[in-house]
Formats: C-alpha cells, structure tokens, sequence
C-alpha cells in the first residue's frame, strides 16, 4: 500500500522538476541590462544567460550583436572556455566586419591562454593560443590588442621551448642522444629568441659528447661561445669537452640549511629537506 501510494508522488515531483522554463518576452533594454547587472555581481552564468536571451528574443535589434560578444566575455570570466570559444567562432562567422572583431579574436586566445598547462602536460592548447594570437596581429596590426598579443607570443614561444627543453633532457638522461639532439636543436632552430637557447647548444654537446662525436661537439661549443661569450653554459661546455678546468669551483653548499647556531657540534645541529625549485621557464 505505501509504495503505491508513493509512485504517484514521485511521478508528479519528477514532472514539476522538469517542466521546462515558461517563455517570458521582455524588453531589450531590460534583458541587456539585467546581464550588466548580473556581470557587475559576477554571476557570470546568470550574465550569459542573460545576454543569450537578448539574441533570442530579439535578433534583429542592435544590442542582439554585442549581446553575443558579452554573453562570450561572461562564458570567459566564469571559466567556461569551451563554450566560450564556440560562442566568438560563431560571432566571427556571423559578424566580421563589426567593430568589435579585434576584441572577439584576442577573447578568443585569451581562452587558450589561459589554459596554458605545465610544460610536463599536453600543449595543444599553448599551439592554439600561439595561432590565435598571431592572428590577431596580421588581422588587427595598429589596434592595441596586437600590442599585448606580441607580449603573449613571446612568453607562449618561450613555454613550447621550455616544453622541448623538458623532452630532452629527458631523453639525455636516459641515454637517447640523438632523440635529445633533435629536441635540442627544435629549440635553436625554431625558438632562437628564447631564453633556452644557451642551454639547448649546451646539450647538444653534452650529447655529442657522450656520442664519442667530438669535432661534432667542439663545433656546437664553438657557436655557443660566439653567440654567447662568458656565459656559464658555455664555460661548463668548453670543460666538458676539453676536460680542462678553466674557472675556480665554487664551494659547494650542503642540501642542508643551518638556522639554529652555526657554530654547534655537527651532532647538535638541525637540518630540513632541500624544498623541490620550480622550474625557472614556467611563465606563471
């Protein structure tokens, strides 16, 4: 008796949590401005949904156009990349003579870039970021998103790099030197202006080197040297392959930091773990 009684219950709660939404029509200047208002709160779903009904109820006014462009921006500022993304490529297509193309563009790789990951994950997205904002600057050369979009391309260049970098030295220590020479020599060929290029000839010689491919090697060291004299990368090359100590070593520190009293018995002092350094090309 009890379960029957409750099916009923159930099937008439079910269908009220289901009944879809009741279509209301309301002026555009009311819609427009509840997403302003639901923006300024930061309720970025509710600003969207907003925006997105002033494009439904009224496509054919002028705020039905901006409408799409905020709805993206409150998509953007509520992390909702993907549907972001979906929401520009449509004003893009529809739109591209509007005014406000150059900013739909930069929305659009700013989604991409700010999903850049660690350069020990996937970079699909750092690619897509890259072309988004290279874009930007053949399309929109004067406006002042290219102006950050060569700012943002440099530190992008400069993650890929790092990204090869990583796979190298992966590859070195583990033996594959001629995998590392590849990855190394991407990063010189490709990635000239970043700051990984010194490192990435270095180990282009440490793996000649360990090669038995000596002249190879020298040679490597040799452009090393010309295009940065005096740098630490290339002392530490040139006595890896001449095996010559050209620089006075510096006294190693212990892993260990003494902060108690320095000058107590060795038995009496405190020591701590070596904290783990984040690597120095991470761009945020």
């Amino acid at each position: 008796m009890f379960r029957t009684l409750t099916l009923p219950v159930a099937a008439l709660l079910l269908a009220a949590c289901t009944e879809p939404e009741k279509y209301v029509e309301r002026p555009v200047d009311q819609l427009y401005n509840e997403g302003m208002a639901q923006l300024q709160r930061e309720f970025y779903r509710d600003a969207a949904k907003a925006f997105e009904e002033v494009e439904r109820q009224h496509p054919y006014s002028v705020w039905a156009t901006k409408a799409q462009v905020m709805a993206a921006y409150s998509l953007y500022q509520g992390n909702r990349y993907d549907d972001a993304v979906v929401a520009l490529d449509r004003f893009i297509a529809l739109h591209p003579s509007n005014p406000d193309i150059a900013y739909a563009y930069y929305l659009k790789a700013l989604c991409y870039y700010e999903q850049i990951s660690d350069v020990e994950r996937d970079q699909r997205l750092t690619d897509l970021a890259l072309a988004t904002l290279k874009e930007i600057i053949a399309r929109f050369p004067d406006s002042r998103f290219a102006r950050d979009a060569k700012v943002k391309i440099d530190l992008t260049v400069d993650h890929l790099a790092g990204k090869e970098m990583e796979i190298g030295r992966y590859y070195l220590k583990r033996g594959n030197y001629l995998a590392a020479v590849n990855r190394f020599k991407a990063v010189v060929d490709k990635h000239q202006t970043t700051t990984h290029v010194p490192e990435a000839l270095h180990r282009m010689s440490e793996a000649y080197t360990a090669m038995g491919l000596t002249d190879e090697a020298r040679r490597v060291a040799a452009v090393l040297g010309h295009n940065f004299p005096g740098n630490d990368w290339y002392m530490d090359a040139y006595e890896m392959i001449e095996e010559k100590q050209v620089r006075p070593r510096k006294a190693e520190r212990p892993w260990y930091g003494v902060w108690m009293n320095p000058d107590a018995p060795p038995e009496k002092t405190q020591a701590r773990p070596k904290q783990a350094e984040k690597p120095w090309y991470k761009i945020w």
